[in-house]
């Protein structure tokens, strides 16, 4: 099996360096290369999972590790952990891959860097599959961080556009910053426990190697890339950017892919988040999930609508993980890779129909806004009912994989809030996010698909079906949202509980309560220890007594949980079937009906509607406060600079100029007026002197004489 995945991994950077040195070499720029490679990489994703099944081992686990390099008293060992979380991620990477790669072939005929387009699929998968298999934080990371570059070069496809390389630039950037922090908690990881290697590392925590505050910090230090990559608040800005990107690009990024390694990566940490982590994960996805909804409701960019979808459903796998629901969290992130794929690949069939019909009648209208659609559903009928069955996934509405995930989330999330009181607002995120949730996208379809063509006759003769290369992909991403392929072998459409998937993905429990059981125990529970735990006396008295008792009240307390979360499940079907049908109902209402003005809604939820229309304004926020205010901050220092730190360098040297100035005069006129005048002087001595050494005897005579007559005249 390792094999296997070894070849899964390595294909596509092997399609990726033949399409991006050869690929205008090649027969239809080499997309063929990739597609074979992508495919044979699903082929045998689809082994691994058989596999899986026949085996029906929720504990498989198999690794590989090779000796990389040696630092100081420290191996690094890297290597693939194949366990079934893996094989599932392998799946559904290979599917929304390959099926993306299929239809790109369609979508990007014709592109000026058709090739190299493929080539960046190839290496963005590559990344992905690598960080799925990775065993160990560091390389985690490093493929951590080629999902990012190659998202970037992806986004950024038509750099042309200055709003496609800008986007590129944000998405980059931003996931920069969350990237930041979980460098931060591997370097926090290695420094107190010695490893990176996942499985050492929950080993470790739960030895007690790592507790209390410091855990919870590095958690949530690892968490923030998770904040950056699965764009949740505050760092969710850069994803409905990334729309500017091929619409291939947006299935790929926003579906199963890039978005998913986030939830992947807090899934894999799950099992050494301590309790306070979580919650404060919990809260961000839930905030996240009906934030995201809000701004979703005014959108009418229709992979716009779909791009805050995403963060929606993004925020719901996060919230699910913070509040312990595992097995929920990570079957939303792969029931939802196929519906929204399915959704943004019909999308870009929607808007590639639109692109040709504008194009006859030689508008310059926005192709993907909704308000220019309409009617589509009588020429593009095999999108429409792939888009409407992907879309009551999404919705909630039961018979569909999305039923039973959100289902399962939200009925853990109320599960957490009653064992754990004072949390209740978790509820209203997720039972809010669904309402709005199924009005959002049922108005995107009655806005696409139903009543009359808004562009014209001329412009509607033009319309018609994406060719089969595009149809079927969207085809069997939508036909996998079904209930019965997520419950097999029962077919119970309520519940996944059952199913192969809820048996192969169990919840790997925390390991800190391997140390510190009874810190940890939830509040709702704790009466039931109260009262029968034993003092030291008893079980000092009794002890095989006080064994029993400790089972019965461990196992009382398990009931308890098991009765809470059963409970919370069948309230939480009741309430989000109702929630979906009152969206939907609503939707029908105001846009197939007209019965309920949005206009007049507009109008009345006022500065509400401005902020859902205009995001919350959370990127002119950053703008002001991050954008220009790096620059205000930047010409602050540059002034402070130029005034102050070169004021005084300047102003040093000026003095230093004008003491040198001073020194020059004074050495100029007193240090060498002094030589100069001795020298002066002396010369003059000795000029005065030569005029009596003349070597003429008669005038030494004759000057003595009238020396000795001056003397004795003077002293008569």
């Amino acid at each position: 099996m390792i094999t296997e995945a070894l070849i899964i991994l390595l294909a596509p950077i092997a399609a990726f360096t033949i399409v991006a040195f050869l690929g205008r070499r090649l027969p239809r720029g080499g997309d063929w290369v990739s597609l074979i490679a992508i495919f044979l990489g699903l082929a045998l994703s689809i082994d691994l999972f058989i596999k899986m099944l026949g085996a029906g081992d929720p504990n498989f686990a198999e690794t590989w590790q090779f000796q990389w390099f040696m630092f100081g008293d420290y191996n690094l060992t890297i290597g693939i952990n194949l366990d079934n979380m893996a094989i599932m991620m392998l799946m559904v990477v290979t599917i929304v891959s390959s099926l993306v790669h299929l239809f790109s072939v369609g979508y990007m005929k014709g592109d000026v860097r058709y090739s190299l387009f493929f080539a960046y699929l190839s290496f963005f998968s590559f990344s992905m599959l690598g960080l799925v298999l990775a065993d160990n934080l560091f390389i985690i990371f490093c493929f951590w961080e080629l999902v990012g570059l190659s998202s970037y070069l992806l986004i950024g496809h038509w750099y042309e556009k200055k709003s496609a390389s800008d986007a590129a630039v944000k998405a980059f950037v931003v996931n920069r910053i969350g990237d930041a922090g979980m460098m931060i908690g591997i370097m926090l990881v290695f420094t107190h426990l010695g490893t990176l290697n996942l499985n050492e590392v929950i080993a470790a925590v739960g030895r007690g190697e790592m507790t209390g505050t410091l855990l919870t910090i590095t958690g949530l230090c690892l968490f923030c890339g998770a904040i950056g990559k699965s764009a949740q608040f505050p760092l969710h800005v850069w994803l409905p950017d990334a729309m500017e990107g091929p619409t291939p690009v947006s299935a790929l990024i926003h579906a199963a892919t890039m978005v998913a390694a986030g939830v992947y990566l807090t899934a894999r940490i799950f099992p050494i988040l301590s309790p306070e982590a979580g919650q404060v994960i919990a809260y961000v996805g839930g905030f996240t999930a009906l934030f995201a909804a809000t701004i979703a409701v005014a959108q009418n960019d229709i992979k716009r609508v779909l791009a805050y979808s995403t963060l929606s459903q993004l925020g719901y796998m996060v919230m699910a993980l913070g509040a312990g629901a595992y097995m929920a969290g990570f079957f939303h992130l792969c029931t939802h890779a196929m519906f929204k794929a399915a959704l943004f690949l019909g999308s870009g069939s929607v808007i590639h129909a639109m692109h040709h019909s504008l194009h006859h009648i030689h508008s310059d209208a926005d192709a993907q806004d909704m308000r220019n659609m309409g009617g589509l559903k009588k020429y593009m009928p095999i999108t429409f009912w792939t888009f409407l069955l992907a879309t009551i996934a999404l919705s909630g509405v039961p018979l569909t994989s999305g039923f039973l995930s959100k289902d399962a989330i939200l009925g853990g999330t109320l599960a957490y809030a009653q064992l754990n009181p004072g949390n209740w607002l978790l509820v209203f995120f997720g039972f809010g996010a669904a309402i709005l949730t199924a009005f959002y996208m049922f108005r995107l379809i009655f806005l696409t698909f139903f009543g009359k063509y808004r562009m014209g006759e001329e412009a509607e003769k033009h319309l018609h079906e994406a060719p089969a290369n595009m149809t079927i992909p969207v085809g069997t991403m939508a036909v996998l949202s079904i209930f019965f392929f997520w419950t097999m072998p029962t077919l119970n459409p309520g519940d996944a509980g059952n199913g192969w998937f809820a048996h192969l993905i169990q919840d790997p429990g925390k390991v800190y309560e391997q140390v510190m059981p009874a810190h940890h125990e939830e509040p709702a529970a704790t009466h039931l220890l109260e009262t029968t735990t034993p003092s030291e006396e008893q079980i000092a008295a009794h002890p095989a007594e006080t064994h029993e008792t400790a089972v019965a009240t461990h196992s009382a307390h398990d009931e308890h949980i098991e009765h809470v979360h059963h409970q919370a499940h069948v309230t939480a079907m009741i309430i989000s079937i109702i929630m979906a049908t009152l969206g939907i109902w609503l939707a029908f209402r105001t846009y197939y009906q007209w019965k309920i003005s949005a206009a007049a809604w507009q109008k009345r939820l006022g500065i509400i509607y401005k902020g859902m229309f205009n995001k919350w304004w959370v990127d002119e926020v950053y703008d002001v406060v991050f954008i220009r205010g790096l620059h205000l901050t930047c010409k602050i220092m540059s002034l402070f600079d130029q005034y102050v730190i070169d004021g005084i360098v300047n102003g040093a040297a000026a003095l230093w100029r004008a003491l040198a100035w001073i020194h020059g005069v004074f050495d100029h006129y007193v240090i060498d007026g002094i030589v100069n005048g001795t020298a002066w002087f002396i010369g003059a001595w000795g000029r005065f002197v030569k005029m009596f050494q003349t070597g003429d005897l008669q005038r030494y005579i004759l000057v003595t004489v009238l020396v000795v007559a001056i003397f004795l005249i003077l002293k008569i």
